[in-house]
């Protein structure tokens, strides 16, 4: 990885960036775990492919040649943002649920008795869990990673959970409720001592920390663009052999090859150009914090190192505020730990409602959410009901501190019963 940047965090050319915080101002984006705001150039890349190309791909004349264009060039450049070696490996499609569903059940035919046992966590959102526990019909096995009191999954604890009778383990990168950081690479390795597969679901942690699935060594991995600023879409990226043995669905004039192989029937277009311009913003960002940097990977790498240090400091205002407050956190409070979580945050204040905290900070202009988070068992594990459940707040990089001084102001007035 390049060496981290120490100039300070461009937030106001950023923040230039992305229209919708004007427009929306004085309104405060805080509920990005949501689906985040786009930036210019992703809005227009957007609109350019609707005017100019919003026909089938697949023709032989220029209008459709440029949607495979579109198409090839977002595969190249989504393969660049995980450090895939193949942009083949990338399947685009409607969202991450989808595909892991779609792998869940072409592994569920594969499913041999001496190797039927799958990990899955309580930390998890649901898709991540639901999908894998629905192979049960199958033969499928289920052995349960539980994160501990701290809000973390432990790879310590992994470690006994395993056997040759394993057959997959499916975790998070980070929780979308939590925002607990897990060691990827630590598991990876844990799960092929074994001779099992790994599952990676890295929708949340797409815009928070820098992807790498080389260095990571999993075995397949699923991401959406609407929370990396880019429009509502999917892709599932794997190891190409994995991809290539999997029993997917195909109609019988499509290759049995990836990414083909994955991409069931017309995805949208005009969204996959808009994931390649979010990909495109990464870059600019990363030029502009290192003009010398002169590879897209390069140049990625830069801006997350910078957006991952930024976010740190996001991390430790939000949680003191919420100390001041008297909120209970939820997983990692301690602002010293902000290496360990990004900016997403689940809490209660004291016995009062999370609807009528969040309806509240929407008084005062602040969008945050409440619920379970669609993690029903992660709501189990914190002793919190399913129809009450949490109050998250989720900060990403174009959030500020005054914006966090301004949410922690509003908190203290709710708690005070003002």
């Amino acid at each position: 990885m390049r060496t981290p940047v120490t100039a300070e965090f461009p937030i106001q050319a950023v923040r230039s960036k992305f229209p919708a915080l004007e427009r929306a101002a004085p309104f405060v984006y805080f509920d990005n775990a949501a689906g985040a705001q786009l930036p210019q150039n992703v809005l227009d890349a957007v609109a350019r492919h609707l005017l100019d190309f919003n026909v089938q791909r697949g023709g032989r004349y220029e209008k459709s040649r440029e949607v495979d264009r579109v198409i090839s060039t977002g595969r190249e450049k989504v393969a660049a943002w995980l450090n895939a070696g193949d942009p083949s490996e990338v399947a685009f499609g409607m969202n991450a649920t989808s595909f892991i569903r779609l792998v869940s059940l072409a592994i569920g035919q594969t499913i041999e008795p001496d190797r039927n046992e799958f990990v899955v966590t309580d930390l998890d959102h649901d898709a991540n869990v639901a999908t894998w526990l629905a192979l049960k019909r199958m033969g499928a096995q289920f052995v349960w990673w539980k994160m501990r009191d701290d809000g973390r999954l432990h790879v310590e604890d992994l470690l006994p959970l395993l056997s040759r009778k394993t057959r997959l383990v499916a975790c998070t990168a980070v929780s979308h409720a939590l925002g607990s950081l897990v060691d990827i690479a630590a598991v990876a390795r844990a799960a092929h001592s074994v001779g099992a597969e790994m599952f990676l679901d890295c929708v949340h942690y797409g815009p928070h920390a820098l992807i790498d699935v080389q260095a990571w060594d999993c075995d397949y991995l699923v991401c959406s663009g609407y929370k990396a600023f880019a429009p509502h879409m999917g892709f599932l990226w794997g190891k190409r052999e994995k991809l290539k043995a999997l029993p997917t669905f195909r109609e019988e004039f499509i290759p049995d090859e990836p990414p083909h192989k994955i991409e069931a029937g017309t995805f949208i277009f005009e969204n996959v150009a808009g994931m390649s311009a979010a990909i495109d913003y990464f870059e600019a960002l990363g030029r502009e914090l290192d003009p010398v940097s002169n590879t897209l990977r390069g140049s990625i790498e830069t801006a997350m190192s910078a957006i991952r240090a930024y976010e740190q400091t996001l991390s430790r205002g939000l949680l003191g505020v919420l100390a001041k407050a008297k909120a209970t956190v939820y997983g990692i409070r301690d602002p010293a730990q902000a290496a360990q979580r990004v900016p997403t945050v689940c809490f209660n204040l004291g016995d009062k409602h999370p609807a009528e905290v969040v309806e509240r900070m929407a008084q005062a202009g602040l969008g945050i959410r409440d619920g379970h988070m669609y993690a029903p068992r992660l709501m189990g594990r914190l002793g919190l009901a399913m129809d009450r459940g949490a109050v998250r707040v989720s900060l990403v990089h174009y959030n500020t501190l005054d914006e966090i001084h301004r949410f922690g102001d509003a908190l203290l007035k709710i708690a005070a019963g003002r």
